[in-house]
């Protein structure tokens, strides 16, 4: 199985609301692995560090996608899960501290210690988590520091000898003592058959051609959480770092991803944010286990994502599942017409940049609210995604008033942000911001709904974004460019996947081609990060970002499939003068 550094990804499970890992902040790496839970934010509980007789061995850690490892030069540590609550830790001639994360403990804050007499274990009881974390000893000598101890002190299990074992459970209030059949192997072994089945189901057309591709598998099931708190349902968190939440756009590619293999888990990623939509029909900006937040929004991509897991989905949508996939993308497209547009406007505006999810592109530089053309565009895929299921539902009414809707915006798009040579953003009294960005080429995700020349001409201001890494978020010869500028020149997973998307639908194939084989190459160079350095590939900001994987694993995929013998690519050119 692909080693990885936990520095990078964090060991987990799928399921689990915790991981193994020295990112204890955002960007913030200590010295141990920590136990890091992501119940009601991001919080490092414990801190595991090898010793014996009561100094601190330096160990190499290792981990793969069964088991993290602690290698000294007189023994080894092991860890591995035994379910999503449960950690097991086996050790021979290395002993292992586990101490609480934080010293100190308030009234409010910190972790409390203590012996439980009624199953012979050790808890540590965490104000920030509201959980528990108990440690029971399955073989070799275990003892307390700390236990019952108010204030600053240490806190910890020390566990010694030749040959030991514990186990680690997240727990809330109760439970009864642990018990398990399983020897440590065993459970090692057990994890590491969970983790194939899923990428087997995954990323079945895996080979020597895709050698990211089990990793990227790892990354998704590893950073799936059960349904609790705000989190309704199965779902994909964008990282198990610090990158902790769902975000309303994120989610779509993470879906995709699962698709075909996965259909049900997939279908829960596309719903996740859906289960908050409010009474206008605004989707949440972000979800964890303990908020909701509603103080922005994210792009409206869903109905693009809808026809692309039409395309996925060996039987199509769910039948049952149509009339009320209707009702919400209805909602949420009349959300942006009735309540993000201006009286006597024919386009909705963005109030910021976090609304766009290109949070400090420089298209908002010049002040907001801003109308930009990506969104014209979303909305004009959105609304034909809406006749589409209007007729399947057989409400052939509604499917002429949204194909018209979806006809009258396309209209004004070409009519009002092209220019006659590029489209531009504007402010709301029409002011235009020519900008270096590549959110202002977005509408090439329309593909074969642009007319030849403005389709042409949009991929050829695309091909002047593409590094030798992927497409340039801000062009590199813009002088608002910044290396690590997060929307301001890094290369991004999410505009990858679109911008390929309609390159390949609008007949530009052999720059879709290029968009797709740079990005892999990043991803296989520097992992899975949230974005990439456009010029070194160097991997940016949180390092295990699942819609990264994600698109690794779609790309891939569809370069594989093309591959095949009977795949052949026909590409009819549109004549562009109907939706």
């Amino acid at each position: 199985m692909d080693e990885f550094s936990v520095r990078d990804i964090p060991f987990s499970y799928q399921g689990s609301w915790f991981g193994l890992s020295p990112v204890v902040a955002p960007a913030t790496d200590a010295d141990d692995v920590h136990l890091v839970s992501h119940r009601n934010g991001m919080h490092a509980v414990l801190r595991l560090v090898p010793e014996w007789r009561g100094d601190r061995v330096p160990a190499e850690v290792t981990a793969n996608p069964a088991v993290l490892t602690w290698t000294a030069e007189r023994g080894q540590v092991a860890a591995a899960y035994e379910s999503p609550s449960a950690v097991r830790i086996s050790g021979h001639g290395l002993g292992l501290r586990i101490a609480a994360a934080a010293p100190t403990l308030t009234p409010f804050s910190g972790t409390y210690f203590f012996h439980d007499p009624v199953t012979s274990s050790y808890v540590f009881t965490s104000y920030e988590t509201g959980h528990r974390y108990r440690v029971t000893r399955l073989a070799g000598a275990v003892r307390g520091i700390g236990t019952s101890a108010l204030g600053t002190t240490e806190r910890a299990v020390v566990i010694a000898g030749d040959e030991w074992e514990v186990v680690i459970e997240e727990l809330t209030t109760a439970a009864a003592a642990f018990s398990s059949s399983l020897r440590f192997p065993e459970v090692v072994a057990t994890a590491r058959h969970a983790v194939e089945e899923f990428t087997d189901r995954v990323a079945p057309w895996r080979g020597d051609r895709t050698p990211a591709a089990a990793l990227a598998c790892y990354v998704l099931w590893s950073a799936t959480v059960a349904p609790a708190g705000f989190v309704r349902r199965p779902a994909v968190l964008m990282s198990k770092h610090w990158m902790d939440k769902i975000w309303s756009w994120d989610h779509c590619f993470n879906a995709l991803a699962l698709t075909p293999g996965l259909p049900e888990l997939a279908w829960h990623q596309l719903q996740v944010v859906f289960d908050h939509q409010t009474e206008n029909g605004a989707l949440p900006d972000s979800i964890t286990h303990a908020e909701v937040l509603h103080n922005f929004v994210k792009p409206p991509i869903h109905g693009w994502a809808v026809g692309r897991l039409r395309d996925r989905l060996p039987e199509g949508l769910p039948a049952a599942e149509l009339r009320r996939l209707y009702r919400q993308l209805a909602a949420w497209t009349t959300f942006w017409l009735d309540h993000r547009r201006a009286p006597g406007q024919p386009f909705p505006h963005y109030e910021h940049g976090n609304d766009s999810g290109w949070d400090n592109a420089t298209v908002f530089d010049r002040g907001r609210p801003v109308q930009s053309p990506d969104l014209a565009a979303f909305l004009v895929l959105q609304m034909r995604e809406l006749s589409r299921l209007a007729r399947e539902l057989g409400d052939q009414e509604a499917a002429a008033r949204w194909r018209h809707e979806a006809g009258t915006m396309r209209a004004a798009l070409l009519a009002e942000l092209w220019n006659g040579t590029r489209f531009t953003s504007r402010a709301i009294d029409g002011t235009p911001h020519t900008t270096a960005s590549l959110l202002d080429l977005m509408p090439i995700v329309l593909g074969e709904q642009l007319p030849a020349d403005v389709h042409a001409t949009t991929a050829a201001d695309i091909a002047g974004h593409l590094t030798a890494v992927g497409l340039a978020s801000e062009h590199p010869d813009s002088p608002h460019y910044e290396a690590d500028g997060y929307w301001r020149g890094p290369v991004w997973a999410p505009t990858t996947v679109l911008i390929e998307d309609g390159l390949r639908r609008g007949g530009a194939v052999e720059l879709a081609d290029q968009v797709s084989t740079r990005f892999r190459a990043a991803c296989e160079e520097s992992g899975f990060a949230e974005n990439f350095d456009a010029l070194t590939g160097q991997g940016l900001r949180d390092r295990a970002y699942t819609w990264t994987a994600s698109t690794y694993l779609l790309l891939a995929a569809d370069a594989e499939k093309r591959l095949l013998p009977h795949s052949g690519t026909v590409v009819s050119r549109p004549s562009g003068k109907s939706v």
